[in-house]
């Protein structure tokens, strides 16, 4: 099954993170939080948000003088067709080799921990 939008490149990601947290905003503000983390020129974000409007990444709302951009993709289907690339991709489809792989490359908080075991007693619970 093919998704419905393109993946997006590293640069779309960081700024659908924003738009994910922040909620739909114009490009002046995006622009202010992408550059508190990196520097980069208010056009670079102008075109990337033009490019992510041609994919159907985001779409544009142009009812004001300042144009707002809401997120056209939600966060947890954008992750899910991600972690599918990556598993088939990096790992051949083991999803065991992936979460261990996880799990191992940093230092895992006991709260975590807990959701993990609960996850997987509700995965095993229904699998029976």
């Amino acid at each position: 099954m093919k998704p419905k939008h393109p993946k997006p490149t590293a640069a779309e990601l960081e700024i659908l993170s924003i738009l994910w947290e922040h909620g739909p905003d114009t490009v002046r503000a995006i622009h202010e939080i992408l550059s508190k983390g990196k520097e980069t020129g208010y056009t670079t974000t102008l075109k990337i948000l033009q490019k992510m409007t041609e994919k159907g990444l985001v779409t544009r709302d142009e009812s004001r003088r300042s144009h707002v951009y809401h997120a056209a993709i939600q966060e947890e289907q954008t992750q899910r067709q991600l972690v599918d690339e990556l598993l088939k991709q990096a790992f051949g489809g083991a999803v065991e080799k992936l979460v261990m792989q996880a799990l191992s490359s940093r230092k895992v908080a006991p709260e975590e921990i807990g959701a993990l075991r609960k996850l997987l007693d509700e995965l095993e619970k229904n699998s029976r």
